[in-house]
Order: C-alpha cells, then structure tokens, then sequence
C-alpha cells in the first residue's frame, strides 16, 4: 500500500511539473529591427552625427592651428630668429597645445557616449515598456531577444505586436 501511494505521489508530482512546463510561455523580439524602424532613434543618431561634425570641425581647428604654429616655429628656427631658450619655450608651448587636443579628443568621445545615453535612454524605457505590457497581455513568462537565442520557433515573433503597441 506505501508503495502504490508512492508511485501515485511521484505520478502526481510528475504531471503537475509538466502542466507548469507547458503552461509557460516564450516570446522573442528582434530588437535591433525595433530599433532600426523606430523614428526617435533615427532623429537621435541624426543628432549624435550632427554633434560628432561639429566637434570633428573643432578638433581640426585645433590641429590645423597646431600645424600651422610648429611651421612658423620651424621656419624662425631656420632662419635663425630664435635663441635655444626661446626655441625651448616654443616647443614646450606646442606640447602644452598637443595635451590640450588630446584632452579635447578624449572630452569629444566621452561627450558622444553620454549624449547617446540621453538621447536613448528614453527610447530604450519606451521599448521596454511596450515589450512588458506585450509578455502580460499575451500571458508570456519569457520574451528573449532574437540575436541571443539559439533555436526558435517563428511563430513566437512577438515584435509586431511590440510595434504595435510602440504605434509603428
């Protein structure tokens, strides 16, 4: 009798995993096509192009200018306008400006990064949101992002249903 209760125990047990296993739902989304067709990243990307110019132009300047003061320099120095100590001075003045371009490089990109952070932060949460409302209404436990993912059922495309809610 403690046998037959046993097994039917572990049959119970059994079947009651397997109902929660077929029970969860997956979901998956290609983000980077959200991504691609979603007008505010487009007008971002715009933006962040439009400010990478900008700061690209300035930087130019400021090598050009840097070209232009070592030339100088040189011919003085070729004609002979300039003592040792003020040939010193010079070069000295002409490093300070190379540190000073090399720190606006690296400003530049540091300004791009935290320019893109506050121009997609809002859209990444807009997603993410669409994406939550979408895994609740459709009762999915689980929604993966398509490039991660090693097998898939087509069938399980959840991105429409994503930009629907996203008005794409």
């Amino acid at each position: 009798m403690k046998r037959i209760l046993k097994i039917s125990s572990l049959f119970l047990l059994f079947f009651a995993l397997a109902s929660q296993v077929q029970a969860q739902k997956f979901g998956y989304i290609n983000s980077a096509e959200i991504l691609a067709n979603f007008p505010e990243v487009k007008q971002a990307e715009a933006n962040l192009e439009a400010l990478q110019k900008q700061l690209t132009k300035k930087g130019q300047g400021m090598v050009e200018t840097l070209q232009k003061d070592y030339t100088a320099i040189q011919q003085k120095v070729e004609r002979g306008e300039l003592s040792p100590v003020q040939q010193e001075q010079e070069a000295k003045k002409l490093q300070e400006e190379q540190a000073r371009i090399a720190k606006f490089e690296q400003d530049m990109v540091k300004q791009i990064q935290d320019k893109r952070e506050e121009l997609l932060k809002p859209i990444y949460e807009k997603v993410n949101q669409a994406i939550e409302t979408v895994a609740k209404e459709g009762g999915y436990q689980f929604i993966f992002d398509k490039g991660v993912l090693l097998y898939f059922d087509e069938g399980m495309d959840v991105s429409a249903k994503v930009k629907a809610k996203l008005g794409m």
